[in-house]
């Protein structure tokens, strides 16, 4: 975003491009427009709140289509909202802008909306300020009185699973950087992944009570997982065939499967773990939601002091520790 079209104040930025735009849900008593905003939660209720940063250079490409920007930017922060089990309620949007683009400021605002519409979760306040493109975002939900999804939960012999197909986002950002070279139509099927997720809201208020622990894969499907095991004080045994794959990544060799689907990030599928008495129930939902839920392995005794995961190939053997530390590897915010 570099062009300006005209001069255009910060208030009047506001509200000509994020005061309106999503429908007021029965628990905002107040919205934009006064000093904060004012939300009536349910008696029996507590808040979940998550802030979320996108930097552009980091997080997204110079040049964006900047409607598919709005939706991502709101759209990972409900998928933390998801992961346990509460029902969006509103959100706030400070953004950067080096210039004031009204052509981009539009598109954005109309992915933001959409998504928010979507989920019936409106804007309640923000900020805007000059600088490098940036995009934060905090959402607010609620879930019912010690019935949050925690990461701490996990006990042994739960199974683990996870929505969904993971390491689409990952396979079209390799073909964006021309690391594979993918046929225009393929790229296009996944092409969404990467730049408009779907998070997971309704599944992550069907699995409350159900889940033992939950998260959304961002960093990784392997990597986020090792964050349940270390709040959970457990490890995990993971069946690397059993990860779900789309029939896109399936054309690629198995390795850069493998490696996609593990440690690829940015999928925003939820992992969780459940007691196996479970099955049947998350079967259902799974049916009811028309979304695939793939068991891909079990919780176990923890063995040592640090949380570990193996995980066993196609041919029924565990792979060694270097195969291991490759799969595991999470993305990092700060590595060069």
């Amino acid at each position: 975003m570099h062009s300006q079209s005209g001069p255009i104040g910060e208030f009047d930025l506001i509200e000509r491009f994020f005061k309106t735009g999503t429908a007021i849900n029965s628990t905002l008593s107040l919205g934009i427009g006064d000093d904060c905003a004012l939300i009536k939660p349910l008696l029996g209720e507590e808040i979940a709140i998550t802030s979320d940063m996108l930097v552009e250079g980091r997080h997204f490409f110079v040049g964006t289509d900047p409607e598919s920007l709005g939706r991502k930017a709101l759209a990972v922060n409900l998928s933390d909202l998801a992961a346990m089990g509460a029902k969006p309620l509103g959100f706030t949007l400070a953004i950067a802008l080096p210039t004031v683009d009204t052509q981009w400021l539009e598109s954005l605002s109309k992915g933001l909306f959409a998504v928010a519409n979507q989920f019936s979760c409106p804007l309640i306040g923000g900020d805007t300020t000059a600088g490098p493109l940036t995009l934060s975002i905090t959402a607010i939900g609620s879930v019912y009185f010690e019935k949050a999804i925690r990461r701490s939960g996990a006990k042994i012999g739960d199974d683990v699973w996870v929505s969904g197909t993971v390491g689409d986002a990952r396979l079209a950002l390799a073909a964006l950087r021309q690391e594979i070279i993918l046929p225009e139509c393929d790229l296009q099927s996944i092409a969404h992944r990467m730049h408009q997720p779907t998070p997971r809201v309704e599944l992550g208020m069907k699995l409350g009570g159900i889940a033992s622990a939950a998260l959304d894969i961002s960093d990784g499907l392997l990597g986020d997982l090792k964050h349940i095991l270390k709040q959970s004080q457990v490890d995990a045994e993971i069946y690397l065939d059993q990860l779900p794959k789309s029939a896109t990544l399936q054309k690629q060799s198995l390795a850069i499967q493998n490696q996609f689907a593990a440690s690829g990030g940015d999928d925003y599928e939820l992992c969780f773990t459940a007691p196996s008495k479970q099955r049947d129930v998350i079967l259902e939902i799974s049916k009811s939601l028309n979304l695939p839920l793939t068991r891909i392995g079990h919780i176990t005794a923890m063995q040592n002091d640090k949380s570990t995961i193996r995980i066993m190939g196609t041919n029924g053997n565990f792979i060694g520790d270097a195969d291991a530390t490759a799969l595991l590897k999470s993305f990092d915010h700060f590595a060069q």
